[in-house]
């Protein structure tokens, strides 16, 4: 896990700059940088969907991920946590809760965040692909946190979470986990990131983190498929 954690402290490190910088941004900056961060998330999206191999079984995946996190309010407890930790630490930002959904999704959503921690996992070593997402992590860090607050270095905790339990189940897996599962992990993923883009440049608000069941869904539909 060497390699996520490694990638959490650029994030905090890159979180930390982004605070000093804070009051020192004006807002058309904040600005112009989401509208980029947008473009950039709505073609990295469709980059990783165009993957799709099953369209049937990834269409039924967001729908029943879709559902399942709307009866189980996923967005709903996830914007509780965030209120609930701003509260307990009394802080002031008002977008801090934005701030650790959105760098969750950002951080999270990728193909590296995936390919990374499984290379990790069957070889033992830091992943060349985990180094270079940290390096771009902490640089988004940096401008995230200067437009959205402390609640992006919180995301951290997700990211560890996330990244962390695929490294583990790789390395208990072994060689075992098809290719074929984490291609299809990867377009759900950057349709999620789609709907992210849409969200960032103010489109159209979707809500995504009701969706996230969806990555576990494909993994289920294509397990089915394979008996």
């Amino acid at each position: 896990m060497l390699g996520t954690i490694i990638n959490v402290g650029a994030v905090v490190a890159g979180g930390c700059i982004g605070l000093l910088l804070k009051k020192g941004l004006p807002e058309k900056y904040n600005t112009i940088y989401f509208q980029a961060v947008g473009l950039f998330t709505f073609i990295l999206g469709i980059q990783m969907a165009l993957k799709i191999t099953v369209p049937l079984l990834v269409v039924l995946s967001l729908i029943a991920g879709g559902l399942t996190g709307e009866f189980f309010q996923l967005e709903v407890r996830m914007n509780r946590l965030g209120d609930y930790i701003k509260k307990k630490f009394k802080f002031g930002n008002e977008n801090f809760t934005e701030g650790l959904t959105t760098a969750f999704l950002l951080f999270c959503m990728g193909s590296m965040s995936i390919l990374g921690p499984v290379e990790e996992g069957l070889t033992g070593n830091v992943s060349e692909l985990l180094k270079a997402k940290s390096l771009m992590d902490g640089f988004s860090a940096i401008l995230l946190t200067s437009a959205l607050g402390l609640g992006v270095i919180f995301s951290v905790i997700p990211l560890l979470i996330y990244q962390g339990g695929i490294t583990l189940l790789a390395q208990f897996a072994g060689q075992d986990i098809p290719e074929g599962y984490i291609n299809e992990i990867t377009v759900v993923g950057g349709l999620l990131l789609i709907g992210l883009a849409f969200d960032i440049l103010k489109i159209k608000k979707l809500h995504i983190l009701n969706m996230l069941p969806a990555l576990i869904y494909i993994c289920l539909f294509l397990w089915l498929q394979g008996l």
